[in-house]
């Protein structure tokens, strides 16, 4: 990710950061205590600030309004009309088609039904199992009276209507058929095709039912009492009871709702926008002040701040729709991600900041800091350096315990007792430890995405069967085991001054494969008998033995090797010269202008501890090769000579070795040499 053309000052992603957080705060107006029935008040004396009622709880008041309800009856309007249609359209179609073949008498008896039918009323099936479904047992039947209107309810006649007594289009049809008198024919009953004469005449009135019900719920009182301003509600250590836990709920209502007014949203947005910059300022100035390292790479400052947006903004989201309990964010990740990459002392001041920034939105914000703080220090503590996967799990496991044993520790200091312990909290952390197991691949990804180098990565590449370093030993294997003892010296050095070991170990492996493009033209790789450079030129050998930079660069690129390792491999020889062939041109051409930059490597100089201790270890290890006999004077004038050169050359200036640094280099130097070119004893012949 190359964030080098955004122009964008660094100081800016830290007030976006701020802005975004801020825009996602919890817009509702918030309580500012936090409390439970049963337990103890945490804070001090609380007395009301104003007036305000004491609401019911839910429970009481549903059941309140479940009692007035029951008197409650739907509302339904009789249609008188339908009744008199009805019967003159089964007369008009009785005179034009059924006289002839149907006797009068049915059509009396057709005729007396529907009037006995409509005068009990028809209902539809929905209506009808409406009824049924909410028990009830009665309607309220509504008639206009004369000269009124839908509009104007207080001409209606209300009558109270037995649900048992009202027909449905299909019981009306029935009651006709079966009812028939003896002395008439079933069949000629039903050619008259009476149910086209039935109809709804009584109808549901949705509108006046609701406003009825609604005020007959309205009769509830919602409050059962007044708390005055100045009087007292709780104090610190008191039992919170149903009582006051219902004061402190009608407190937290009035408060939520009052705190909804423009003018009070846009105070409280302000403090949050004022108290997150300011969170974030801190981290600002501890990158500017502490590591400017990282502060002026923007890749870096916008990686961390990402971590930092993504688990704040999904805590924010989570608290706002109530997604699930917050303690099964991963919030440990945090750390652990930037202690790989970084440091331990960015990744707790990133944590701690995270957490200060996330509990400004979680319930419990004190507990949640407490918890979440001290997971995250057991993380670095034993994840200093990720080298291997066990280790990461064996630091989940540290982390689980943490939370359990912090946990249950604040529950027996608030509550005293071991029975109020909240058992759905061991099922989050186990959920927090499983998604803390995933960490690795997480970290994957961001090496991916951003190049970075984790040191399982270091780990992976320095195991000599990967195939560029298999295809190294075997095309050039005296440059090989060449890099196999600068990684020894390296590595000693790195860790006498406290840099990074893995880094130096891999880098030294790899820093020479520029070679396998023509490793005969190596001291190390020639064979005794033929010296290719005898045929060359000076320019031309110079030229061979830089292009192995250049070259090295190429296949650490075909490779896909990361930034890291190729700085190793365009840093171990920085600006220095190609000596041997520089020193035999001076010494062959001592009148002849020389072109110096024909014999300079290509560069840069080292600029980290790393890869300053590979460029020392590199010169000292292939220049102890050319001495004569191997004692603690000469190699020790060896070491004295080259490290000296190197920094009478300003080859090592742009580096943060200190005095003490080089002086120690130069001591373990001396000690490995003496090992490595240490004289074994001969084993004597067995006399025969």
């Amino acid at each position: 990710m190359n964030l080098k053309k955004v122009k964008i000052s660094i100081p800016v992603y830290f007030l976006l950061a701020a802005l975004l957080i801020s825009y996602f705060y919890p817009r509702e107006g918030k309580f500012r205590y936090s409390y439970a029935e049963g337990k103890p008040w945490k804070y001090g004396l609380l007395t009301a600030p104003f007036d305000f009622p004491i609401y019911k709880s839910e429970s009481e008041v549903k059941r309140e309004q479940d009692s007035v309800l029951q008197s409650f009856r739907p509302y339904f309007q009789l249609k008188k009309n339908i009744q008199k249609e009805e019967l003159q359209k089964f007369n008009s179609d009785y005179q034009k088609n059924l006289h002839e073949t149907v006797a009068s008498e049915y059509a009396r008896y057709i005729e007396k039904s529907l009037n006995q039918i409509y005068s009990k009323g028809v209902i539809s099936n929905s209506d009808k199992q409406m009824l049924e479904k909410n028990d009830y047992n009665s309607l309220m039947l509504m008639t206009e009276s004369k000269g009124s209107s839908n509009n104007n309810n207080a001409n209606n006649i209300f009558s109270k209507q037995s649900v048992d007594q009202i027909y449905t289009v299909q019981s009306a049809y029935n009651y006709i058929i079966n009812n028939i008198p003896p002395d008439l024919e079933k069949e000629k009953i039903i050619a008259c095709n009476i149910n086209n004469y039935i109809e709804e005449n009584i109808i549901y009135d949705h509108d006046i039912s609701e406003k009825v019900k609604n005020e007959t719920l309205q009769q509830v009182s919602l409050a059962t009492g007044l708390v005055q301003a100045g009087e007292r509600i709780v104090d610190r250590g008191i039992i919170i009871d149903n009582k006051t836990f219902n004061i402190l709920n009608s407190l937290k209502i009035i408060t939520e709702t009052r705190s909804g007014s423009n003018q009070r949203q846009n105070w409280t947005i302000s403090g949050v926008i004022v108290l997150i910059t300011g969170i974030l300022f801190c981290f600002f100035l501890y990158l500017y002040l502490l590591r400017p390292k990282i502060y002026h790479k923007k890749k870096d400052v916008f990686f961390i701040l990402s971590l930092i947006l993504i688990f704040t903004l999904l805590t924010e989201i989570t608290v706002n729709y109530s997604l699930f309990n917050v303690y099964i964010i991963p919030y440990v990740i945090i750390p652990i991600v930037i202690c790989t990459f970084f440091d331990t002392r960015t990744a707790l001041f990133a944590h701690i900041v995270t957490i200060l920034a996330c509990s400004m939105a979680v319930p419990f914000p004190s507990e949640f800091i407490i918890l979440q703080i001290i997971a995250g220090m057991t993380a670095i503590f034993s994840l200093s350096n990720l080298t291997e996967r066990s280790q990461l799990i064996r630091s989940s496991f540290f982390v689980l315990i943490s939370y359990i044993l912090i946990y249950v520790s604040l529950t027996l200091i608030q509550e005293g007792s071991i029975a109020k312990i909240n058992w759905k909290m061991f099922l989050y952390f186990g959920i927090n430890f499983i998604f803390l197991m995933f960490t690795y691949t997480f970290v994957y990804l961001i090496e991916k995405l951003f190049g970075y180098t984790s040191g399982v990565s270091l780990v992976e590449m320095s195991n000599t069967n990967t195939p560029l370093l298999r295809k190294f030993s075997e095309t050039c294997p005296g440059s090989f085991q060449h890099s196999l003892q600068v990684s020894i010296l390296a590595t000693a050095a790195a860790s006498k001054i406290g840099a990074n070991i893995q880094l130096v170990r891999t880098g030294a492996l790899y820093h020479d494969i520029g070679k396998m493009s023509n490793p005969g033209f190596y001291t190390e790789n020639m064979s005794e008998n033929y010296n290719p450079h005898s045929q060359l030129t000076f320019e031309d050998s110079a030229k061979i033995i830089i292009s192995h930079v250049n070259e090295g660069v190429k296949i650490a690129q075909k490779y896909n090797l990361p930034q890291q390792i190729i700085d190793f491999i365009q840093t171990h020889h920085g600006r220095g010269k190609a000596k041997y062939f520089y020193n035999s041109f001076k010494n062959a051409y001592p009148d002849k202008e020389i072109n110096e930059e024909l014999f300079t490597y290509p560069g840069p100089n080292p600029f980290s501890k790393e890869t300053a201790i590979l460029m020392m270890a590199d010169s000292v290890e292939a220049a102890s090769r050319s001495l004569k006999e191997y004692t603690e004077q000469s190699l020790s004038e060896l070491v004295e000579k080259m490290i000296n050169y190197q920094i009478n050359e300003g080859l090592l200036k742009n580096t943060p070795l200190t005095f003490r640094d080089i002086e120690d280099a130069k001591t373990v130097f001396n000690e490995k040499l003496k090992i490595m070119y240490h004289t074994r004893i001969a084993y004597p012949d067995l006399k025969t």
